[in-house]
């Protein structure tokens, strides 16, 4: 009955204390502990790349970065040791060509879209389209990007010829005698000269659908040329194989090194 003037709410015998600081005074109500309501940043558990993530970890830019250079590296390195030492890996190869490989028009049309006739011109239309738009922007150091991806097409002879004459790898029974078909020049320049076209193309693209359709087809592309020299008998599988692995190395590079430069450009 008492008092019923106002003043400050009372606590009541088997009430929970849902509006009161926590039981060690951390000052957070409905906590029944001494812990802070939100973790700290630095107190944060680093994921296995040992930057701040959550649990379970999620991946970081170094597991990327060995999944998009460490394994085609690996599997490149791997291919060329079983060419040059004869390994077992070459009779699943001659099995699959045996397989595969049943010349047709449609099969030479695809292996011609690797030759340097076909391919460069391609990518020169990117470089020029790419140089153009970067220096209208005003853009610092406009030539870079279209520069970087000549630089790597120019690479491509210099590091598939060499090989080509180390491991001296003979033809198909399809293809004339003749050694020096590993790794495939047809398949790197098109991946080279599509990949590093594509990359330049892409930044200039503002639609979801524009993107993704040029990567379809770049895609397309190159899977086409290397289906048409399998098919057409003028490579082994692992020829093209170890020709995408070391065009993944390459294109991958020059992203990273577009994607640096575009970010030092924009701080």
């Amino acid at each position: 009955m008492g008092d019923i003037g106002p003043r400050p709410p009372q606590l009541r015998p088997g009430r929970a204390l849902a509006h009161t600081p926590g039981a060690s005074g951390s000052g957070s109500p409905h906590r029944s502990d001494s812990r802070s309501p939100q973790t700290p940043r630095g107190v944060r558990r680093s994921d296995p790349d040992g930057r701040p993530g959550t649990t379970p970890p999620v991946p970081g830019r170094p597991t990327s970065l060995f999944l998009l250079l460490g394994l085609p590296a690996l599997l490149f390195a791997l291919i060329t040791w079983q060419v040059v030492s004869a390994g077992p890996l070459l009779d699943a190869d001659a099995a699959a060509s045996r397989a595969l490989a049943h010349p047709d028009r449609l099969s030479e049309l695809l292996a011609d879209l690797g030759n340097v006739p076909v391919a460069v011109p391609v990518l020169a239309v990117a470089l020029g389209y790419a140089t153009w738009r970067h220096r209208r922007t005003g853009t610092h150091h406009w030539w870079l990007p279209a520069a970087s991806a000549a630089l790597l097409m120019a690479l491509v002879p210099v590091l598939v010829v060499p090989l080509k004459l180390l491991t001296d790898r003979p033809g198909t029974p399809v293809v004339p005698p003749a050694t020096g078909y590993y790794p495939s020049g047809h398949t790197a320049t098109a991946a080279i000269a599509y990949g590093a076209a594509t990359l330049l193309l892409l930044p200039w693209l503002t639609s979801v659908f524009a993107r993704r359709a040029l990567l379809v087809t770049c895609a397309a592309l190159n899977l086409g040329v290397g289906f048409g020299l399998v098919r057409r008998g003028y490579h082994w599988p692992l020829d093209v194989l170890a020709s995408w692995c070391l065009g993944t190395v390459l294109l991958v590079s020059l992203w990273l090194f577009l994607s640096r430069n575009t970010a030092a450009r924009t701080r």
